[in-house]
């Protein structure tokens, strides 16, 4: 049987990358899983204060392993902005366009166009609490290029490439993204740690 182990979203996008790389070892639950409905209110200043809020706030109540995550875009002319502000940059959540709109005007003088992606996963193992970060980093486009993945990928070309993150196929995206680093370092230790116990 193997262990239990929260993951505190709903998005089945997620979950079954992180089930992918755990590989069995680790039985993964999501918030519905658990019973749990309540709106988990990220109102940190960091993108790891609002990882540790959403797996703290698992564990504090329902007493079960938990990790949480956050993550977004970093731009060195903007004072690192949106950080945590991303999925919210032009004011309505997740409104993918006019967070693009707003980061290429505010950027529009700027020569410096450096950015990076972090992820910070929040992991609570038996009561203790493990960090583990992703970041990628690249440039800012002066206009979109590319239609898949989402938020801000047709603007972002990582280093090393000539493309943006829409222009590639999302296995290539997954080979160096922020996020898959983040879950390769998770994966990682509860494998060890799954194993060890076992």
């Amino acid at each position: 049987m193997p262990e239990r182990l929260v993951f505190a979203t709903n998005n089945l996008h997620k979950i079954a990358e992180v089930a992918a790389k755990l590989g069995g070892s680790i039985g993964l639950n999501t918030l519905e899983d658990i019973g749990c409905t309540d709106d988990i209110i990220e109102n940190g200043s960091t993108f790891s204060e609002n990882a540790s809020i959403k797996s703290h706030y698992v564990f504090e109540k329902y007493g079960l392993n938990c990790f949480g995550d956050d993550s977004g875009l970093e731009v060195e002319a903007l004072n690192n902005e949106p950080g945590v502000f991303s999925a919210r940059y032009a004011g309505k959540h997740g409104d993918h366009s006019a967070n693009i709109d707003k980061v290429l005007n505010n950027l529009k003088n700027a020569e410096n166009r450096r950015a990076r992606f972090v992820t910070v996963i929040s992991l609570i193992w038996n009561g203790t609490e493990y960090f583990f970060q992703g970041t990628v980093s690249g440039h800012i486009r002066h206009e979109r290029s590319g239609n898949g993945g989402f938020g801000y990928d047709p603007i972002f070309e990582p280093d090393g490439f000539n493309r943006t993150f829409a222009e590639m196929s999302i296995g290539d995206k997954n080979k160096l993204s922020h996020r898959a680093q983040a879950v390769e370092r998770l994966a990682a230790f509860l494998q060890q740690n799954a194993s060890a116990k076992a």
